[in-house]
């Protein structure tokens, strides 16, 4: 059994729901090109590998740099209104940090972003570290960002488990030789999931809160 010291999540598909405001700032910039609407669903199953990723597969890539500008300039407007935390998430969050876990987040999503929506939400004075693309040479699934909120928070992979929603969650835990515990709450289904065998595969988020609750040890 290893002592658990710190827990890191990933962001937009884990701690919340911020699909409506993703699909808000993409249907804007796919308006740019005279390109019709996509629904959510859509655009949930781009979500996850960066905003050139995201972009590139959405619109097209052809005018990649203006679109990611026109995303970040619109993206704000929308940020607020169309995020919302997941069910479980603020009392599981708390929890954890009443008992002495260290907590951050490694998303690829622009940390700018994601700082205001922790702040938003209320749980900004849980989080420790927000790794965003900006802070490390190569995003997920490369183990860079992961590898940077573990220097951040002065933890070794052994002492640390990372929390996402998709493939490159756990691919990126694996790259950096992390555990890595995934909800079927975001971009990929539970089949793709499981298929892709990580180290524990939750229900909701509440069970990983009863899971650690035992005195913060993990196997």
């Amino acid at each position: 059994m290893q002592k658990l010291t710190a827990v890191i999540f990933d962001f937009d598909g884990t701690l919340v729901d911020s699909y409506p405001a993703i699909t808000a700032s993409v249907n804007h910039v796919r308006a740019a090109h005279n390109l019709p609407p996509f629904g959510e669903p859509e655009v949930r199953r781009c979500v996850g590998r960066g905003p050139a990723y995201l972009l590139q597969h959405t619109v097209g890539g052809t005018d990649l740099e203006n679109d990611l500008a026109r995303y970040r300039a619109h993206h704000p407007s929308v940020l607020r209104s169309g995020t919302r935390l997941l069910p479980g998430v603020a009392e599981t969050l708390q929890a954890l940090h009443a008992s002495g876990l260290r907590l951050a987040v490694c998303s690829n999503k622009p940390s700018p972003f994601t700082r205001e929506l922790l702040d938003f939400l209320k749980l900004a004075s849980l989080i420790e570290a927000v790794i965003g693309p900006e802070d490390a040479p190569r995003i997920k699934p490369a183990p860079d960002m992961l590898l940077a909120a573990l220097a951040q928070l002065i933890v070794t992979p052994a002492e640390a488990l990372y929390v996402g929603d998709m493939v490159v969650d756990i691919n990126t835990a694996r790259a950096a030789g992390v555990r890595v515990w995934v909800l079927p709450t975001g971009s990929d289904e539970r089949s793709t999931l499981q298929a892709a065998k990580p180290d524990r595969l939750l229900g909701d988020f509440r069970e990983l809160g009863s899971v650690l609750a035992g005195g913060g040890h993990f196997s």
